[in-house]
């Protein structure tokens, strides 16, 4: 029993992320619905993060935190940048103008934007004649064709239990995006998705310069908090009251986003990415969108649409296609993680670790 235990703890710690990150995306969306600005639900968000990890992140890391430079600030700075402002942040504005569940689809595609991004940036090798390439290539066609597909084409909208009713003064174009919203908000959240990426790729280097996962983490959030207050300040200048918050989801949800989401997950996946790799936790996302689009359609009273479903269906393919490529190169023997000491290595051996199986416990996601 101690055994079967031991082997499922990973699996059963990813199975609760999925649940923690559904909820999170649940209760913004209920906390906006509220009036709540998403500029001041992101800055909220990072400083309640930041108090979470700093103790945890001091006492833990002590004797294994290198000192700071400026070369290495200023990467938490772009760090800071790509994931408060442009994933936290435009990804709460997409999903103000089109879904949670739609959201929740979309940001399947992180993966295979990360693989473009890193081919182009050479970190990511392309060898057309093995199957794990086509793999890839293939797989990354078919999730942005699917992506394409929930922008484009909703189709009819489907009869699901909780779904028919509104909320009373919802704005139109969170309730019922025209067909215009639902572009733009594709748009919103494809930017979030490369701010991911990029957020993921930079931090893969800075960590080997920087290797404290959670201390990294901590200034992230609050460099992050930082930058998103004054995004906020320039955009909320205007509505002074965006700042306030009542007893409601519009205090819960930013704290439990700063304390699961930026907390708790990070610390979980930082331990299942160490003993399985980070191709494991992107093989458990499309359970969110499961579990996400059942509560949006019974919580939030959210339609869903046929072309949703599809292109969904697409996404999760094509996310399993680049999935399977990765996890066969590691099993061939193809990726070879660089060392911090070795960062000249070969262009073949300098693979991105972001969807690659990889014992560096450096690497790991905070």
């Amino acid at each position: 029993m101690r055994r079967w235990f031991s082997n499922a703890k990973p699996y059963l710690l990813l199975l609760a992320v999925q649940f923690g990150s559904a909820g999170m995306f649940i209760f913004a969306m209920d906390a906006m619905r509220k009036g709540m600005s998403h500029y001041v639900f992101t800055v909220y968000r990072n400083v309640i993060a930041f108090v979470t990890l700093s103790p945890f992140a001091f006492l833990l890391e002590r004797k294994v935190r290198p000192k700071m430079t400026v070369r290495i600030f200023s990467e938490i700075m772009a760090l800071a940048f790509f994931e408060i402002i442009l994933d936290q942040c435009f990804a709460l504005l997409g999903m103000k103008f089109t879904s949670a569940s739609f959201l929740s689809a979309v940001m399947n595609s992180a993966p295979s934007v990360t693989f473009v991004m890193a081919v182009l940036l050479k970190l990511e090798h392309m060898k057309m004649k093995e199957a794990t390439c086509k793999a890839k290539v293939i797989g990354t066609i078919v999730t942005f064709g699917g992506t394409l597909l929930m922008a484009l084409y909703k189709g009819p909208a489907l009869s699901v239990m909780g779904s028919s009713t509104t909320h009373a003064g919802q704005p139109e174009n969170v309730n019922n995006p025209t067909g215009n919203h639902w572009i733009i908000g594709t748009c919103f959240l494809l930017i979030g998705c490369a701010g991911f990426s990029a957020f993921y790729i930079l931090q893969v280097i800075t960590l080997r310069k920087y290797p404290a996962e959670m201390s990294l983490a901590t200034w992230v959030c609050f460099v992050g908090a930082l930058q998103s207050s004054i995004v906020a300040f320039f955009a909320e200048h205007h509505h002074p009251h965006a700042w306030s918050i009542g007893w409601d989801t519009r205090f819960f949800a930013p704290a439990y986003a700063g304390i699961v989401s930026s907390g708790v997950q990070y610390y979980i996946q930082g331990v299942v990415i160490k003993t399985m790799g980070p191709v494991i936790v992107t093989a458990f996302n499309p359970l969110r969108m499961i579990i996400i689009t059942t509560l949006a359609c019974i919580v939030l009273s959210e339609k869903l649409y046929l072309g949703s479903i599809i292109g969904a269906v697409v996404v999760v393919l094509g996310l399993y296609l680049v999935v399977w490529g990765k996890s066969k190169e590691c099993q061939q023997g193809i990726i070879m993680t660089p060392s911090p000491a070795n960062d000249n290595s070969p262009e073949d051996q300098r693979q991105l670790p972001v969807t690659a199986p990889r014992n560096d416990s450096n690497d790991n996601k905070a």
